[in-house]
């Protein structure tokens, strides 16, 4: 059963920043701690990447898996599925980029569904910790890329 949630935050950076920082994949090794390698496997024809593969700690071990980005309604969203992966069946999601006085809205809606069964509590768990760090760590990029 895939696990939802949706977390929030305010970023002080312009959306077009956040936009930014986000689909500059190449580079989230820099600012995500999880993350321990990026590949752009594929690019759509503006040169965005289309489908990365990632390799990120994850539940005690590394977990490797790939996203198919989805650019449609961008700037204001940014959305993917996966492709394929070791630890988890599905893994779909997007963020939502809405301009604030104080800066952007960034909205991570996030469903995964793993393909080892866990208990629903600690899924809730992990997906939140992943969505909350997700959140600070683009905050913290974004602001300082401002």
């Amino acid at each position: 059963m895939a696990q939802r949630a949706t977390e929030s935050m305010t970023v002080g950076a312009p959306p077009e920043v956040v936009y930014a920082v986000v689909t500059d994949v190449e580079h989230y090794t820099e600012w995500v701690s999880d993350l321990k390698k990026v590949e752009v496997l594929e690019r759509d024809a503006q040169g965005r990447p289309l489908e990365v593969e990632y390799r990120a700690a994850a539940f005690g071990r590394s977990t490797t898996y790939a996203l198919r980005y989805d650019y449609s309604h961008a700037p204001e969203v940014l959305s993917w599925i996966q492709t394929h992966g070791d630890l988890t069946a599905s893994l779909e999601g997007k963020y939502r980029f809405e301009p604030t006085p104080e800066g952007t809205l960034v909205t991570y809606d996030l469903e995964v569904e793993l393909l080892v069964p866990i208990p629903s509590f600690i899924k809730s768990r992990a997906a939140y910790r992943i969505q909350t760090q997700a959140l600070r760590e683009l905050k913290a990029r974004a602001e300082r890329q401002a």
